[in-house]
């Protein structure tokens, strides 16, 4: 008996780091993002930025993204996917240290730059290491993930503006985004090192080029990555966008903050329900039925912008779910762990290029016009787009296979 109990103690506590270590990864992947739209009007007013300019900060990393997501799957395949990780979230902290240092702006778009190259490794290799690391249980532990992403994020919008008062005159901003981006990184790079040493396996050289090369020309993933920039277009614009939006009708500075912090956490409750969601039949048709949410609450901002914290909740139960659809679907719609970085990093790359955009669009929308009815419409367009692509995504379809080698499990089952 007690020899049993001694071989199952090592592996049950292995699993228990493991866990605790994703979810302290999870944790630190929006901080430094989110935190950001609250604090726009004090960036714009310490550094003298207009605001279209303002909308690239929130830019810069998704053009980032954009560049370094294809590189991720290489450098997992080269030094291991635990170890890059690791990597990325070292240069994580190093960005938001630089990107709050007194003095030039030129700190800022420095560690910015920086912030989204650890981000876009880390946002292409997690989702591949769940299906590695939890290959029965990757629906659970993606939404895990997905809700602390969304809720953490939650919590350092809302925090931002009362940690920009700590410091005086213009350096508030800086200190908030120092503390609210690096509070949790320390312990989730000690956690990571700790629950994945002696974890760093290398996949053959051989396979490379042939898995790079397909999946760029595969139909599934570019359905993938049609909704990944999509859907990640229509958070970036309103994480960015919507505190100018809620002090527009009269809420002060810190309610706004507020308002986006309650918006994350309705997404934080969409990724946790999603699961509930993708079960049997319906799971066909979840990925074209989530945008329905964020259309109505985009519609009641623009008929009925007083209630704002309902039409909040709408939209980030649909940021939430339609987050969690995205990694899902990366994890899904290959067959192992190693065709899921592939895909992730594809998708990524070019979900990105699409979301870089939208901030920036929102912003010169609003400035052109003056109002915020052009860029809700903007919201509203790419989300009926959203609903034609997962018409077509949800189809049990898988990326590196031919039509007929997907055909025939179907067929024998």
């Amino acid at each position: 008996m007690s020899t049993g109990t001694t071989k199952t103690t090592p592996r049950s506590t292995s699993i228990v780091l493991l866990v605790i270590a994703v979810c302290l990864v999870a944790a630190n992947m929006r901080p430094t993002i989110t935190a950001v739209g609250p604090l726009l009007d004090q960036i714009g007013d310490d550094t003298g930025m207009a605001t279209a300019t303002l909308g690239f900060i929130t830019a810069v990393p998704l053009i980032t993204w954009a560049l370094v997501s294809p590189l991720a799957h290489d450098l997992s395949r080269r030094f291991g996917m635990s170890r890059v990780v690791l990597w990325a979230l070292v240069l994580l902290l190093a960005g938001t240290i630089i990107r709050s240092l007194p003095g030039p702006v030129a700190s800022l778009w420095i560690g910015t730059a920086l912030i989204g190259v650890a981000l876009a490794v880390a946002n292409v290799l997690m989702p591949a290491t769940v299906k590695r690391d939890f290959p029965g249980r990757t629906t659970g532990m993606m939404a895990v993930y997905t809700a602390l992403l969304s809720g953490v994020g939650a919590v350092s919008s809302g925090v931002a503006v009362p940690l920009s008062h700590l410091a005086e005159g213009g350096a508030g901003w800086r200190v908030a985004l120092l503390i609210s981006g690096g509070a949790l990184l320390p312990f989730a790079i000690v956690a990571w090192a700790w629950a994945t040493r002696g974890t760093h396996p290398v996949v053959t050289r051989r396979s490379g080029p042939r898995q790079r090369t397909g999946i760029w020309s595969d139909p599934v993933a570019w359905l993938v990555a049609a909704y990944m920039g999509l859907q990640s277009s229509v958070f970036y614009m309103l994480v960015t966008w919507l505190a100018t939006i809620s002090m527009s009708t009269g809420r002060s500075e810190l309610l706004a903050g507020f308002d986006v912090m309650f918006y994350q956490l309705f997404a934080l409750a969409g990724s946790i329900l999603l699961p509930l969601a993708l079960r049997g039949r319906a799971e066909r048709f979840i990925p074209a039925s989530l945008p329905l949410l964020g259309i109505t609450g985009t519609l009641g901002l623009m008929i009925a912008p007083g209630g704002i914290l309902l039409w909040s909740a709408l939209l980030g139960l649909f940021a939430g779910s339609s987050l969690g659809m995205s990694l899902t679907l990366m994890a899904h719609r290959a067959r192992d762990h190693d065709a899921s970085a592939a895909l992730s990093g594809m998708s990524q790359s070019v979900g990105y290029i699409v979301a870089a955009i939208g901030p920036v669009a929102f912003g010169a929308l609003h400035a052109f016009f003056g109002g915020w009815i052009a860029p809700l419409g903007l919201l509203l367009v790419v989300m009926s787009g959203l609903i034609v692509v997962g018409l077509l995504v949800g189809r049990d379809r898988y990326v590196l296979e031919s039509r007929r080698k997907d055909a025939a499990p179907r067929q024998s089952a």
